[in-house]
């Protein structure tokens, strides 16, 4: 199964075009499911058919199914099975349990309740597509890390080699005056673990891809270039970029010709970056004039297929310790600027903040033996320097 996640700036347009592209892929045959977790129903406005909690088929498109999960649904069961859970210790505080209807959905229960959906479509083979309407731009990247620093959360507060001593909570117990953690608590992380990490199988995955959706102009080429700086700082590549909302040429209306005018201009420049091998394809989506709605109008907006094969990002490390003594690890960052990027060693992690995206990795083995030796960004990759640390570092005789 190959999986399209769409994203682009607010009022870009991104949830008709995933309709649109899902529509694509159906009316060739492909079995496809387009998910969405807007609180309004605009994926259901663009296809012409209510959308749900529970999947619905599109009529007239046998292919083509449709989905928006429940948030709040699924945010009250998770916490009733945590109450049911943690009865002991809420019993020994003295608090009171709330009804199943009581609460409502926090904020980020959207992006759980995407993610634990996206797991879900990809784990049950029903579909050969599933082309996910993300949220903005901002919030998808951060969506897209979410399952990574959840993962090292709970590494840390919760680590595997903790349930050795799991003989002796009930002394700390008795001792301390307070419940101790459970054995429940600690199967519970990790059976967040393990679903999180099937979360990051499917954004890691060599055939998911991306798709950048913008409105040529000065805000969506700001726009575009910060994605696609936070995309690279994740490991991702846009394969194409939909410029969306494309006016035909000039008019003698003196007000659309200086939209089509600027409109133009970043068109240009978009495809002068799509001109690299490296980079995204360039694809114009026309202005129908009106708000599309229904599948006519979503097949007038030419969707492109889903077949180009994705791009990997690699972070290859070269070898130059008999020339500089140094190893260099090697992370493209196209678009980053060197007065917005800080990088940060931590033990066997390296923090990368570029702009207000900001990710934490660990580093490869051979580099846990060395130290920080310099850092240069150059067209667009960042390079940095490590040597081998005498005390760590195997000697030769």
């Amino acid at each position: 199964m190959r999986t399209l996640l769409l994203t682009g700036p607010g009022g870009s347009g991104r949830t008709t075009l995933a309709a649109a592209t899902a529509l694509t892929a159906a009316r060739d045959g492909t079995r496809t499911l387009v998910l969405s977790t807007d609180r309004t129903d605009t994926l259901g406005a663009a296809l012409g058919t209510p959308t749900g909690p529970t999947p619905v088929s599109v009529p007239g498109t046998p292919h083509l199914t449709a989905w928006r999960p429940d948030a709040a649904e699924r945010f009250r069961a998770d916490l009733t099975a945590f109450q049911d859970r943690a009865a002991n210790v809420l019993d020994f505080l003295g608090a009171s349990r709330l009804d199943p209807e009581e609460p409502t959905p926090l904020p980020g229960a959207e992006e759980l309740a995407l993610l634990r959906a996206l797991r879900d479509a990809a784990l049950s083979e029903a579909y050969d597509l599933l082309v996910v309407d993300l949220p903005p731009t901002p919030q998808a990247l951060a969506l897209l890390a979410l399952p990574e620093e959840l993962r090292r959360y709970l590494r840390r507060l919760l680590p595997a080699e903790r349930q050795a001593a799991r003989a002796l909570r009930p002394v700390l117990g008795r001792l301390a005056g307070v419940p101790m953690p459970t054995e429940w608590l600690y199967e519970a992380a990790a059976r967040w673990d393990v679903e999180l990490a099937a979360v990051t199988a499917v954004v890691e995955d060599r055939d998911t891809v991306v798709r950048l959706v913008a409105e040529p102009g000065p805000a969506g080429t700001d726009a575009v270039r910060a994605a696609t700086t936070g995309l690279a700082l994740r490991g991702l590549r846009a394969d194409v970029l939909l410029a969306n909302r494309v006016l035909p040429e000039p008019s003698i209306d003196p007000w659309l010709a200086s939209v089509t005018a600027q409109q133009r201009k970043a068109l240009e420049e978009w495809a002068e970056s799509a001109a690299s091998p490296q980079q995204y394809a360039l694809h114009q989506v026309p202005h129908l004039g009106h708000d599309p709605r229904g599948t006519d109008d979503l097949a007038a907006l030419r969707a492109p297929a889903v077949n180009r094969p994705p791009a990997t990002v690699e972070w290859p490390i070269t070898d130059h310790l008999a020339d500089d003594g140094v190893l260099v690890w090697h992370i493209p960052l196209s678009g980053a600027i060197r007065d917005e990027l800080d990088l940060v060693r931590r033990g066997d992690e390296l923090v990368v903040t570029v702009g207000p995206f900001r990710r934490i990795v660990p580093l490869p083995s051979a580099l846990r033996r060395c130290t920080v030796a310099g850092a240069a960004l150059r067209d667009g990759e960042l390079r940095i320097r490590f040597a081998p640390d005498p005390d760590l570092w195997p000697q030769t005789r």
